[in-house]
C-alpha cells in the first residue's frame, strides 16, 4: 500500500526563499535613498558571512571579482542570495550549495544578461572552485552580460 503525499507546489526551502524575498523588498522600501546602495552591499556581505566555509570562500571571491569587473552592477539580496543588479534588475546571482541542499554552488544569470548565443545558451554554471581560468571565464561572461 502506498501513501499519498500532499504537494502544494513549493518545497520548504522555496517557501523560505520567498519569505526572504518579501523581507528584502520591505527593507529596500524603508531605506534612505542616500544610503540604499551601501546598505544593500552590507546586506550581501552579511549574507555571505552566514554561509558555510566552502560556499563563503566562493561567494567572497566572486563578490570581489564582480565588483572589480562590473562596478556598475549594484549588489543586493535576491531571494536570500547575493545578487548584482543592472538598472534595478538582477543580472547575476550566487546560490550557495546549502541554499537548496545542492551538491554544488551556482553562478546564475537572468534574462537581463545579454548572453544570447543562437537558440541555446547556458545561464547557470556549477561552481566548485575559482581557479584563474574559471575567474577569466566569469570575467568574460560579465563583460558580455553587461554590454
Amino acid at each position: 500500500m502506498t501513501t499519498k503525499q500532499n504537494f502544494d507546489g513549493f518545497t520548504e526551502d522555496e517557501r523560505a526563499a520567498m519569505k526572504e524575498h518579501a523581507k528584502e523588498l520591505k527593507a529596500a522600501a524603508r531605506r534612505s535613498p542616500r544610503t540604499a546602495k551601501a546598505d544593500a552591499e552590507q546586506d550581501v556581505l552579511a549574507k555571505i558571512a552566514e554561509m558555510e566555509p566552502a560556499d563563503r570562500a566562493l561567494a567572497e571571491r566572486l563578490h570581489t571579482l564582480i565588483r572589480a569587473t562590473a562596478p556598475s552592477l549594484t549588489p543586493r539580496l535576491w531571494y536570500g542570495m547575493p545578487a548584482y543588479a543592472k538598472d534595478g534588475k538582477v543580472l547575476c546571482f550566487f546560490q550557495s550549495a546549502q541554499k537548496f541542499k545542492s551538491r554544488y554552488a551556482t553562478l546564475g544569470f537572468s534574462d537581463v544578461a545579454t548572453l544570447d548565443d543562437g537558440p541555446l545558451w547556458p545561464t547557470t554554471y556549477a561552481l566548485t572552485t575559482l581557479t584563474p581560468a574559471v575567474e577569466s571565464h566569469i570575467t568574460t561572461l560579465l563583460a558580455r552580460a553587461t554590454s
